[in-house]
């Protein structure tokens, strides 16, 4: 087996404090490839720092929406210039998050754009947070649409409604950990209605231990293959069958080697 970890926050010091063991484990495991995702300035330079350090590792940069009122030309500009450092295959986390309301959603459009423009400039993939906020993400992406190819939305959480609309924009969807909760019966629903071949798997470690490891803290990589469990069982596919198909997906869709 072959999983492909495309979304995971590996700087942050619970995981990249034993960085070297915690790869160890997800390679065991059977998860042998990495996406390090950025969420602010010092978290990007370190993914870029990490995703050079080992073959199978590659970055994402970007600004998280939590961070988007402290976000200025400066770091734009930086954010220009790793999105073309070597090994950086996508430029996200971005996009709008509601559920609180102490980021400006002002601000949150304006860096959600600059990302965008960078993305279409270098033409990079984008990958998408959005959290209650799904209807103005999708109409600052549709600004996009003749520009930028290939947008994930990642820690997937529509419902069927939203999901036609994403399918039918051709975007990938990416599915947490939560997809295994006990209770997200409706989510498992959603995700039996989408193509093999849009569909990508992902840690957010250190954060959405799945079920039956729910209780495990940090979530890392290697806890992945059981969300590729639970959603083989959703397809009728033997494991490695679906876990083929999820890592040529991930290979496709971020142009890794």
């Amino acid at each position: 087996m072959n999983l492909i970890d495309t979304h995971a926050h590996l700087t942050y010091p619970e995981l990249e404090n034993q960085i070297d063991d915690v790869l160890s484990r997800s390679r065991s495991a059977g998860v042998a490839g990495w996406i390090s995702i950025g969420t602010d300035r010092t978290h990007n330079q370190r993914a870029v720092q990490l995703a050079q350090r080992f073959d199978s590792m590659f970055a994402a940069v970007g600004f998280h929406p939590h961070h988007a009122n402290d976000v200025t030309d400066d770091d734009i500009a930086f954010l220009q210039q790793a999105a073309q450092a070597e090994k950086v295959v996508a430029v996200g986390e971005t996009g709008l998050d509601y559920h609180y309301d102490n980021v400006v959603p002002a601000n949150q459009e304006r860096v959600f754009r600059a990302h965008l423009e960078i993305a279409a400039r270098y033409h990079k993939p984008v990958i998408i947070h959005t959290r209650q906020a799904f209807d103005d993400s999708m109409a600052i992406l549709a600004e996009y649409r003749d520009k930028i190819t290939n947008i994930v939305i990642h820690c997937y959480g529509g419902d069927i409604s939203q999901t036609k609309f994403v399918l039918d924009r051709g975007y990938y969807i990416s599915f947490t950990g939560t997809v295994t909760f006990k209770k997200s019966d409706a989510l498992r629903e959603v995700a039996k209605t989408i193509p093999l071949d849009r569909l990508m798997l992902e840690s957010d470690c250190p954060y959405i231990s799945p079920e039956p490891v729910r209780r495990i803290q940090p979530n890392e990589p290697a806890l992945i293959v059981h969300t590729a469990k639970c959603l083989a069982g959703l397809f009728n596919l033997d494991l490695g069958a679906f876990a083929d198909h999820l890592a040529a997906n991930s290979k496709r869709f971020f142009a890794l080697p």
